[in-house]
């Protein structure tokens, strides 16, 4: 139960860190923070955050993958990621993009991503 829950919390700040590398950058923009940055300046922030990204991810796979003594098949570990990671994004993008709506549509995906991790929790023998 512990490596779940530590799995997990990895899980959820590296994607806090991936979510504002790949999309932070849009609203520092958007605040004038960094709009005459260089292409090359904002890879390089992204890049930079996205190490500390990594910095949890491979832990939180290390410390779930079942061959390491986790209790993840490596498919269930990437599909709870999956879902983790468009949850810290629906989160993250309602707060930060205030004008962003969420639809019945995406609420429909995310339900059937949620299946999806079900689906890989039955057993196949």
């Amino acid at each position: 139960m512990k490596s779940i829950i530590i799995t997990v919390v990895l899980l959820i700040i590296s994607n806090v860190f991936m979510t504002i590398a790949w999309y932070g950058h849009l609203k520092l923009q958007q605040a004038g923070h960094i709009k005459s940055w260089p292409l090359i300046g904002v890879i390089l922030l992204s890049w930079g955050l996205a190490l500390i990204e990594y910095c949890f991810m491979i832990p939180a796979n290390r410390i779930g993958f079942r061959e390491n003594g986790g209790p993840f098949s490596l498919f269930q570990l990437k599909i709870i990621q999956e879902v983790i990671s468009l949850t810290v994004f629906t989160v993250i993008a309602m707060w930060m993009f205030q004008g962003e709506k969420l639809h019945w549509n995406h609420v429909a995906a995310f339900l059937c991503l949620m299946a999806a991790v079900g689906f890989t929790f039955i057993p196949t023998k």
